[in-house]
């Protein structure tokens, strides 16, 4: 923020008569903590001594009107501002690269309409995901969307990374389940997009808004579809003798329409590591697979007999309930410590997605390319496949090199040349940067080449809506604030 002191203080205290001086935080530990999210590279800045890029402010807005006011005078003055959530993203989506104003949405925090009649939830942004799930269960509902973030991510921003949840096979991702969106727009104008999501009324507005990471727009109130909870909801395990043999096994499945809650399906690497250390199994070979269904008992009891007849039929050996429930009663544990990967380790989260006839090969193909090419540091690669689609799957892919350098300067060049060479396996055999953990900083500089020439739709968007490029600005491939 490049302001004299004598005007940066001027500008605090305008902020604060809008918002409440308790609301605004100038102080360096307090700036400190929007430094980080789970992104590896400011995490590995901190542990080598060095400090990542903080804001010069942070703000707690309580209102859409707050925002408003507070992106106005940010525009008046050239401030960037950033749109923060949970913090718990893992691609450096809210870092501020450029200083300016974290825009912090967890006062906004309210449920403001459960409609039972309609199966909708509408809430504010800011509201904490395991919050709104408790709330709504008490009433015998829920918002299917259950991710690993879930105690600390927030609605907005399950919406502003697209992201997906554990049972996204059946009920869809975040982008599937929203009906209408509050924005507030760079300028300050506040706007609804229209109630329902599926029309013939003009381009869909609303989609622009969501995976958009707070580029176009701040989220500021969402109404999301809601599910009853369902009468039962069971599990089965079975073992594969290969990869391959699984993937077909989910592509019936998927191909069928039964409606599986979760197919997750693990490589021989993350079978005999992954189960094994957070389930306590013996397996030493093959390909593990969880299976779910939810619902009415008699029609899940249907789908099971088709199910559980294509798995074996493609091989698989039934390993029963006892190990597919114990899966889901544990199924956050992979993602938390002492389970989940954790400094000093360099690793990274490359998932993709692409349809069925593309991506066993393009696993396949990044394996052998990154294990071969970083030998030297003995990286190894492994994934499960856990997010189905009629028509793909999507692989939660991982590289780990657990003794990377530990000057930082290496240790970053290494951890973006390693994901540069993987990005561009992914969009050369048929894939994309990202499935659901978003663009970020980690990725921006991917996202021109992934459109091509389409870019110029984002781009233009962008330069209309935000012409200083202030809202997360480094982020989407937008580039600095002008």
């Amino acid at each position: 923020m490049h302001t004299t002191p004598l005007q940066f203080q001027m500008i605090v205290n305008e902020i604060k008569s809008r918002v409440g001086s308790a609301h605004v935080f100038t102080e360096e530990a307090d700036r400190l903590g929007y430094a980080v999210d789970t992104y590896w590279v400011p995490r590995m800045l901190l542990d080598r001594g060095k400090v990542p890029p903080l804001p010069d402010l942070v703000v707690q807005p309580a209102s859409s009107a707050e925002i408003s006011a507070v992106l106005q005078l940010a525009n008046r003055y050239h401030i960037p501002v950033t749109p923060w959530g949970g913090g718990s993203g893992s691609q450096g989506g809210i870092l501020p690269m450029y200083g300016g104003i974290i825009l912090d949405l967890k006062r906004m925090n309210q449920i403001l309409e459960i409609n039972e009649t309609a199966g909708t939830v509408r809430a504010q942004a800011g509201i904490n995901g395991f919050d709104l799930e408790t709330a709504l269960n008490a009433r015998g509902w829920t918002l299917p969307h259950y991710p690993a973030s879930v105690h600390s991510a927030t609605l907005g921003g399950y919406l502003a990374c697209r992201g997906s949840g554990t049972v996204s096979t059946k009920y869809g991702k975040a982008e599937d389940m929203v009906l209408s969106l509050q924005v507030v727009l760079p300028g300050g104008e506040i706007i609804q997009t229209l109630p329902v999501p599926n029309h013939a009324a003009g381009p869909g507005i609303l989609q622009l808004f969501v995976g958009a990471e707070g580029c176009f727009g701040v989220i500021t109130e969402a109404t999301m579809r809601i599910e009853k909870l369902p009468e039962t909801r069971s599990f089965r395990s079975f073992l594969f003798p290969d990869l391959h043999s699984g993937m077909e096994a989910g592509r019936r499945i998927m191909l069928d329409r039964l409606q599986p809650l979760v197919i997750r399906l693990y490589d021989e690497r993350s079978t005999i590591k992954t189960i094994k250390h957070v389930l306590g199994t013996d397996i030493d070979h093959g390909a593990y697979m969880v299976i779910g269904f939810d619902g009415w008992k008699d029609v899940v009891a249907a789908q099971e007999k088709h199910a559980y007849a294509i798995c074996q039929d493609a091989g698989g050996q039934d390993l029963g309930e006892e190990l597919g429930r114990q899966w889901w009663e544990h199924r956050y544990d992979f993602y938390f410590p002492p389970k989940a990967l954790e400094f000093p380790w360099m690793f990274g989260t490359l998932d993709t997605v692409a349809t069925f006839d593309k991506l066993e090969n393009l696993y396949q193909i990044k394996k052998q390319t990154l294990e071969e090419k970083y030998r030297a540091y003995d990286l190894y690669y492994y994934a499960h496949f856990s997010h189905w689609y009629p028509w793909g799957v999507m692989a939660y892919d991982r590289f780990v090199i657990e003794n990377p350098p530990r000057d930082p300067d290496q240790a970053l060049a290494l951890h973006d040349e390693i994901w540069d060479l993987a990005v561009r396996v992914n969009l050369e055999n048929g894939g994309v940067i990202n499935e659901h953990h978003g663009v970020g900083l980690k990725l921006a500089r991917h996202v021109r080449a992934q459109y091509g020439p389409a870019f110029q739709v984002l781009e233009g968007l962008k330069d209309i809506l935000d012409p200083y490029n202030l809202l997360n600005p480094g982020k989407m491939g937008f580039g600095a604030p002008r």
